[in-house]
């Protein structure tokens, strides 16, 4: 009987059955302790997400969040953005330089910089930036981004020759810079510190007979400056796309045998009230500001303006010489629009 124990205790299918079940049991242990361990590991993370939703999430949590709990890095990158939709830059600054301490990785180093050097410029800090994008550059000597960022850097500053510097590196790597060079030769005679006003306004008007894009800059400039070569050369620019700086003017500023000799200046300065010569425009805004200026009834409509920029078609309530959206130079397009009396300098930049 001992004997026949012994040799079902030898049986191979009995230690079969015995290891699987040791196995076994290992398994679900270890599956315990991690669905356990995970369990822990979410309820901290949920902690953190808690916080970072009350805007209380600090620096060294995004560590904690990346180094203990494998948190990918495109996740910790997106919430730290938030801060930079929020304005909150240091919080984000403070966010990137902290996890360049901690990343090893040349691809995600580069992300970062890249990061840090736009929350840098958003913020403010444009020497800051600039050293960053000069880093990147250093080491990608053929980093668009950087160098195109670094071009706004360099305008920011008023350092236009070195911004020639940098449109002739993204000209190399076959970007289209004509548009960036006719802005920026307008921009060197507005910022030339050895010329006069007048002189200036003699170099822009030439400049101008050569690519009117910068139409705006010149008036703008001549509108601020010497009203009197504005008005000596106002049939030279096309007075619907400056209708606002036109709008603007002063009744004393205006010169009246120049607009006596345009049918355009006449439609306008008789909707803004100046004069009453004309009765009819194929514009609708400046046909109804006519009728209500001709009419008994009074009202207090008036005519507004927004900017549309042609590149990415976002709408600004001022003109700027450079889309704050898609940073085109010379790309917006003055929409007027019927609204209550505003008075705006800024569509005078």
């Amino acid at each position: 009987m001992m004997e026949n124990d012994f040799l079902n205790y030898r049986d191979p299918l009995t230690g079969v059955i015995f290891i699987l079940t040791l196995v076994f049991l290992a398994s679900f242990i270890t599956y315990t302790l991690s669905i356990y361990k995970e369990k822990v590991a979410r309820k901290e993370y949920r902690k953190l997400l808690k916080r970072f939703e009350l805007g209380n999430l600090k620096e060294e949590d995004y560590i904690h969040l990346y180094s203990t709990y494998n948190l990918p890095f495109d996740s910790i990158i997106l919430l730290a953005s938030s801060f930079i939709h929020k304005g909150k830059y240091d919080k984000a600054i403070s966010v990137y330089l902290t996890l360049l301490e901690h990343v090893k990785e040349p691809v995600k180093k580069q992300e970062l910089l890249e990061l840090l050097g736009s929350a840098y410029f958003k913020s403010g800090m444009l020497q800051r930036s600039k050293d960053i994008y000069l880093k990147i550059l250093k080491f990608s000597p053929r980093h668009k981004l950087a160098l195109k960022s670094l071009l706004l850097i360099y305008e920011s500053l008023k350092e236009y020759h070195k911004v020639e510097d940098v449109l002739e590196s993204l000209e190399e790597l076959e970007e289209d810079t004509y548009k960036e060079k006719v802005y920026l030769q307008a921009q060197l005679i507005i910022n030339d510190p050895f010329l006069n006003y007048e002189k200036k306004a003699v170099e822009l008007l030439k400049q101008y007979e050569k690519d009117q894009q910068i139409q705006r800059l010149v008036v703008g400039y001549l509108t601020k400056y010497n009203k009197t070569i504005l008005w000596e050369n106002i049939t030279h620019f096309d007075v619907l796309n400056i209708i606002d700086i036109l709008w603007y003017l002063d009744f004393d500023d205006i010169d009246w045998d120049a607009v006596n000799a345009s049918k355009n200046l006449k439609e306008i300065y008789s909707a803004k009230g100046f004069i009453a010569d004309i009765t009819q425009s194929k514009s609708f805004e400046l046909q109804t500001l006519i009728s209500v200026r001709n009419s008994p009834i009074k009202s207090d409509i008036d005519l507004n303006f927004e900017f549309i920029c042609t590149k990415c078609k976002k709408n600004h309530p001022v003109y700027e010489s450079r889309c704050p959206h898609c940073h085109t130079p010379l790309s917006f397009k003055v929409e007027p629009k019927l609204g209550k009396p505003t008075v705006s300098l800024a569509s005078l930049v």
